[in-house]
C-alpha cells in the first residue's frame, strides 16, 4: 500500500481524490492548507505527493522550492492554473508531473499509479545487488546500478525523473526522439498535451552537466525532430 498526500484546500475535490485513490488502495493522508502540507512533509514520509498550486499559509511552489529538490519522491501538481508559464515554473522547482483541473479521476489515477510503479521499481533496483553498470561519454558518467551521475569526475544531482531521462538518452544515442515519446517512454504514458515537461527536464539535465548549457554538447536539440544524446 502507497502512502500519498494530497495538499489541496478545496474539500470537495480532495475527498473525491482521496476516495478514488483508496478505491485504488492507497492510503491517503489530507493537508487542506500549504503549512500543514509542508509540515506533514517534513516529519512522515510518502510515496507521492499531490500538490495544488494556489493554497492558504504556503503556496505550492513555496512548498516546492523547500521540500522538491530534498527528498526524491513523485510531486504531481493539480492545479486550475493552466498556463505554460504555472507548468514551466512548477516542473523547474523539481514537479514530475502537471495535471489541469478539471480532469477526470481515472486519468488522476492512472498517472498516479505510473508514477508510483516507477517509484516502486527504482527503490527495488537499488536494494537489489546488480553487476555494476557505467555509460561513460567524454566527460560524462552515468552509474545505473547506483543512480548516479559525475561530470568530469565531479558528481551532480539529478532528480528521478532527470536521471531517466538521461539514462533513456544515453542507451539510445544518436538517435532523434520527439517529446511525445520521450515523455511515452520515460513517464509510461501518453502526454501529447504536456510536451513542455520534456522540455524543463531537458533544460534541467543541460544546466547541471554542460559547461555551456546554451551551447549543449551531449544533448542536442534538433530543430522540429526533438532531442538525441549526441556520441
Amino acid at each position: 500500500m502507497s502512502r500519498i498526500l494530497i495538499i489541496e484546500d478545496d474539500p470537495s475535490i480532495a475527498e473525491l481524490q482521496k476516495d478514488y485513490l483508496e478505491m485504488s488502495g492507497h492510503e491517503i493522508i489530507q493537508a487542506s492548507d500549504g503549512a500543514q502540507g509542508l509540515k506533514y512533509l517534513q516529519n512522515d514520509s510518502f510515496d507521492l505527493v499531490l500538490l495544488d498550486l494556489m493554497l492558504p499559509g504556503k503556496t505550492g511552489f513555496e512548498i516546492l522550492q523547500e521540500f522538491a529538490q530534498e527528498k526524491d519522491i513523485p510531486v504531481l501538481i493539480v492545479s486550475a492554473r493552466d498556463e505554460e508559464l504555472y507548468k514551466i515554473k512548477g516542473l523547474n522547482l523539481g514537479a514530475d508531473d502537471y495535471i489541469t483541473k478539471p480532469f477526470s479521476m481515472g486519468e488522476l489515477v492512472a498517472r498516479v499509479n505510473s508514477h508510483l510503479k516507477n517509484y516502486e521499481k527504482l527503490k527495488q533496483k537499488g536494494n537489489n545487488e546488480q553487476k555494476d553498470h557505467k555509460i561513460r561519454v567524454r566527460g560524462l558518467c552515468i552509474d545505473e546500478q547506483d543512480r548516479r551521475v559525475y561530470v568530469n569526475e565531479k558528481e551532480v544531482t539529478l532528480k528521478q525523473k532527470e536521471f531517466d531521462l538521461l539514462l533513456f538518452l544515453m542507451k539510445n544515442p544518436n538517435r532523434v526522439y520527439d517529446k511525445e515519446t520521450l515523455f511515452e517512454r520515460v513517464w509510461g504514458y501518453d502526454a501529447m498535451s504536456d510536451a513542455s515537461t520534456v522540455t524543463v527536464h531537458i533544460a534541467r539535465i543541460r544546466e547541471k552537466t554542460e559547461e555551456n548549457p546554451s551551447k549543449p554538447t551531449y544533448i542536442e536539440t534538433v530543430w522540429g525532430a526533438g532531442y538525441r544524446f549526441k556520441v
